[in-house]
Order: structure tokens, then sequence, then C-alpha cells
């Protein structure tokens, strides 16, 4: 009984010493210590409709943005408005203080081969995310444009050549 009461009190020592280290369990904080919103994330939170560009083919998407797990990430559902949908997407958008870039973790209807996590970089109203497949990186850039208050994500990857196309273009709007 002693012998369990001990590696209970370690075990808990360890976990709370495990949390005081992490450096991002806290959103991002200014210089005076006050929390940091993502004013540029904080545009994306609501509900969307997303008209999607890829090729000849055309979609349409519902999208709900909402802020989950104590305010670290942006969660992004993305549904198909066919019935039955036929794509769903949930990308949860976080930033690493530690390392000064956005991450992101895209899960799909593809299944588990397709998701990856990427990272971002932010550069004036737009983040760059690259995604490492084993194939080949795709990015897929989100831009704010404050004066149509609207978001485009384009998503280019390279061809056998290693030039740059774009493979879908993706609009998103405020539902009317």
């Amino acid at each position: 009984m002693k012998s369990l009461l001990i590696l209970t009190a370690l075990c808990l020592t360890l976990a709370t010493t495990a949390m005081s280290q992490t450096t991002d369990s806290k959103p991002p904080v200014d210089g005076n210590g006050a929390q940091m919103l993502d004013p540029l994330l904080e545009n994306l939170t609501g509900k969307w409709k997303l008209d999607r560009k890829a090729g000849k083919r055309e979609s349409k998407n519902n999208v709900d943005v909402m802020w989950v797990l104590n305010h670290q990430f942006l969660q992004v559902h993305m549904k198909d408005v066919k019935r039955p949908p036929q794509y769903e997407a949930l990308i949860l958008i976080g930033y690493s203080n530690e390392d000064k870039r956005y991450v992101v973790h895209w899960t799909d209807t593809f299944g588990g081969k397709y998701s990856e996590k990427g990272y971002g970089t932010r550069d004036g109203n737009s983040i760059k995310f690259v995604f490492p497949y084993p194939d080949g990186e795709v990015h897929n850039t989100f831009t704010w444009r404050p004066e149509t208050k609207t978001w485009r994500c384009l998503i280019e990857q390279p061809d056998k050549d290693g030039k740059w196309s774009v493979f879908a273009e993706d609009t998103l709007m405020r539902p009317k």
C-alpha cells in the first residue's frame, strides 16, 4: 500500500511538472502579459458559404468556424451541401508560441492516409500553410480580403516537373 501511495505521488508530481513546463498551454500574450487574440483568424469565425473551383469542377460547402480547446485552436468544419455530402473536413488551426508559426491539422473524408499536419507563416492578411505529403508538398494560402469581408483559399501543388499550379480555389462568403 505504501509503495502505491509513493507511486501515485510520483506520477502526480511528474504530471504537474510537465504541465508547468508547457509553453503552448495558453494563447499568445503581448509584452505586458495580456492575452492576444489572433485578429486575422478572428475574422474567420462564424458561418460561411464556400464555393470551390477545382479545374472544371465546382462545388459548394457550408463552413462553421469556432474557437475550441480553451481558445487554442480554431476549428473549421466544412461540409458539402449535397445530400448525402460528398465531402466533409475538420480542420484545426493553432499557433505555436515556441516555434512562432501556425500549425494546422487537416482531416477529411479521404481518411487517415491523406490527413496531414502542416505549418503556416503569416504575411499581412495571408497565412501560407505547407503540407509535407510524401509525394510532394501542397500549399494552401488563406487570405482575408477586408474590403469584401471574404476569404480566399488557394491550394497549389507541383506537377511532376516541379512547376507549381492551382489545384483548387475556394471563396468563403457570409451566408445571406
